[in-house]
């Protein structure tokens, strides 16, 4: 079962998102929370797999607190923000500190579901309209780079599925290859590239036009 934070200040939506997805045997919400003030010690507690995350909330701003949590040394969990607004800088920030998802609020249900397993099993699940602006952003960046970073044409390979939003057990599926190496070259992209999680790869990589 995966275990589920909620982050939200809006106690009518926190309720019913935990409604949501208790609803659901593939899930339990194992803690619920209106700010973000103390989400280190919280994740430390409930060891949540997922964490719904408010951009907006009073005291500590979801971005504040997704940079905390990573900062501190928790990379493990996966963290999808939640948010009414599908503007650049808050997508982007939220990639650069490590999230692993960007979703709206009016995200339909069953949609909401699919995308906290999708995180949980690897994957970077955006609504339609964020990954347009994530498109978007990338497409007018005028920060490009030459350096490929010393990537060989499989690790390219893998980071191309990792831009595509695979999972790794879906890149082992493609690639006809175990998913201990995808692991593998996982790890030295995230060496070479100098970044900590998927989502900092996959900025970097529209960034310097890698893929």
């Amino acid at each position: 079962m995966i275990k589920v934070a909620i982050y939200e200040d809006n106690t009518q939506l926190r309720e019913s998102l935990k409604e949501l997805i208790d609803a659901s045997d593939e899930f339990k919400v194992v803690a619920n929370f209106p700010n973000c003030n103390n989400i280190i010690k919280d994740c430390e507690k409930f060891t949540p797999d997922v964490i719904l995350l408010d951009i907006d909330m009073p005291g500590i701003k979801g971005i504040e607190g997704l940079k905390n949590l990573r900062i501190a040394g928790n990379i493990d969990v996966k963290v999808l923000m939640l948010t009414v607004f599908d503007d650049n800088k808050s997508i982007f920030d939220a990639i650069q500190y490590g999230a692993n998802g960007y979703i709206l609020k009016k995200t339909a249900p069953i949609k909401l579901l699919e995308h906290i397993n999708d995180a949980y099993l690897g994957g970077s699940p955006m609504t339609s309209s964020v990954a347009t602006q994530v498109l978007k952003m990338f497409s007018e960046a005028h920060n490009c780079h030459n350096d490929n970073y010393n990537l060989t044409s499989r690790e390219r390979e893998v980071l191309d599925y990792l831009v595509k939003g695979y999972s790794y057990k879906m890149i082992a599926n493609d690639m006809f290859i175990a998913i201990d190496t995808v692991r593998s070259h996982i790890k030295k992209i995230y060496e070479k590239l100098h970044v900590n999680s998927k989502s900092e790869a996959v900025a970097k990589a529209f960034r310097d036009k890698l893929v």
